[in-house]
């Protein structure tokens, strides 16, 4: 296999793994009219909890357009709550309500079970490749 043919297999089976790894939240989003930028939101509000907005857009390296029509929408559903921080009244804070860690819960425990059942196959030397792909692939964007 040329080098070419071996870097146009990998792009493949990242869309095609990537395809996979987002279905299941997927339809566990659209039953609720909502979608993956929903999902990242939820999950990394979840993770980092209180965060800034400010921190949150950086983190996702998005805009602020980007991000105010899909966070209004998971606080006016009661997911996600805005709150003032202490330390500073111009910050705004965000968490997640009961309903939305139990959502984040279910969306991200989908692919907790999916990476536990392939790196079980592969083996704990493919998990540390894995990672290392990974890591390098977040360092470029």
């Amino acid at each position: 296999m040329t080098r070419e043919a071996a870097l146009r297999q990998a792009i493949e089976q990242l869309y095609f793994g990537y395809r996979a790894f987002t279905a299941p939240p997927d339809r566990i989003l659209e039953q609720r009219g909502l979608g993956r930028v929903h999902h990242r939101i939820l999950y990394f509000v979840g993770r980092n909890s209180p965060i800034s907005v400010n921190a949150l857009l950086s983190m996702l390296s998005v805009t602020k357009q980007a991000l105010n029509a899909p966070l209004r929408q998971l606080i006016e559903m009661k997911l996600v709550t805005m709150s003032t921080a202490e330390h500073d009244r111009r910050v705004r804070q965000l968490a997640l309500t009961a309903s939305g860690a139990k959502l984040e819960a279910q969306l991200t425990g989908t692919q907790l079970r999916q990476l536990q059942a392939v790196f079980d196959e592969s083996g704990a030397s493919a998990e540390a490749g894995w990672h290392q792909v990974m890591a390098c692939l977040g360092r470029l964007g």
